[in-house]
């Protein structure tokens, strides 16, 4: 199987253009929270529904789950917690959002939401209870904040971590743990991409500007995850122990050069006539 995942696209629509664009060459895209952008001059409401357009078109190409980011929060629970309640409403699209555990093959998918407090928090910790007596070779969250104290979650000058998902982590073992949020972790000295908390896997996408997004493709089958952004492209063997740095990309994959092909549609227009 091989996943695409993205994070952090703050109602970036070129970014989401892109992404209905490259879905077709993968099994399942993973969209680990942050789809809206809270600073926007769009209204959280109009955002929602565009948003919502986008998801429908990937829904129609490939499997597609995502978690809600704070940027997500768009009410409050009546007991007065943050949540975003539109997250729910994708599932009538065939997505899997927050609290919902999707099988794909052998692997589990656990997709989790932002948790703003005790309630949220607590409602994860069951959903992950629960979900570790299902029958899968692979457990994989997707949980918007990645884990503290790690190079995943590393601002430049604190972390910006979950130390709850520590502990999640520390307790459950899963595979894989998917994340965003801290936007300049993969970009800066002591941060990354990529690390490892005990056996587990943890990933935070990133964030860059422009078309594409920065995204990580994970390929279940030859056990290797693909970093890619603006003039880079890395890789790591999920089979061999944590090493860094991550090695270049020196022969690009199919799905590689396919999405390398995928052109920008503004770009792509033809020039008006000189009138």
């Amino acid at each position: 199987m091989r996943c695409l995942v993205v994070a952090d696209l703050h109602y970036a629509l070129p970014q989401f253009d892109w992404l209905v664009a490259a879905a077709d060459h993968f099994d399942a895209v993973v969209f680990a929270g942050d789809a809206l952008d809270l600073a926007s001059i769009v209204d959280i409401r109009a955002q929602i529904v565009v948003v919502k357009t986008y998801l429908a078109l990937l829904a129609a190409k490939t499997r597609v789950m995502i978690c809600s980011g704070n940027h997500d929060l768009e009410e409050r629970s009546a007991e007065g917690e943050k949540i975003a309640a539109w997250i729910g409403t994708v599932r009538e699209l065939g997505i899997a959002a927050d609290g919902d555990d999707l099988l794909i093959g052998e692997t589990l998918f656990s997709i989790c939401p932002w948790w703003d407090g005790p309630l949220v928090k607590a409602a994860i910790q069951r959903q992950l209870d629960a979900a570790a007596g299902l029958p899968a070779a692979r457990w994989i969250w997707v949980h918007h904040a990645p884990p503290a104290n790690s190079p995943v979650s590393w601002g430049g000058k604190r972390f910006f971590g979950d130390t709850e998902l520590e502990g999640f982590i520390a307790h459950h073992r899963p595979a894989m743990v998917i994340s965003g949020h801290v936007h300049q972790s993969p970009f800066i000295k002591d941060g990354s991409w990529f690390d490892r908390v005990g056996e587990t896997w943890v990933f935070n996408t990133g964030r860059q500007p422009g078309r594409p997004p920065t995204y990580i493709v994970i390929d279940t089958d030859a056990e290797q995850a693909f970093w890619l952004a603006a003039g880079q492209a890395e890789w790591i063997d999920l089979a061999s122990p944590l090493q860094r740095p991550a090695q270049p990309v020196t022969v690009a994959p199919e799905w590689l050069r396919a999405v390398d092909r995928i052109p920008d549609p503004f770009l792509a227009r033809p020039a008006a006539a000189a009138g």
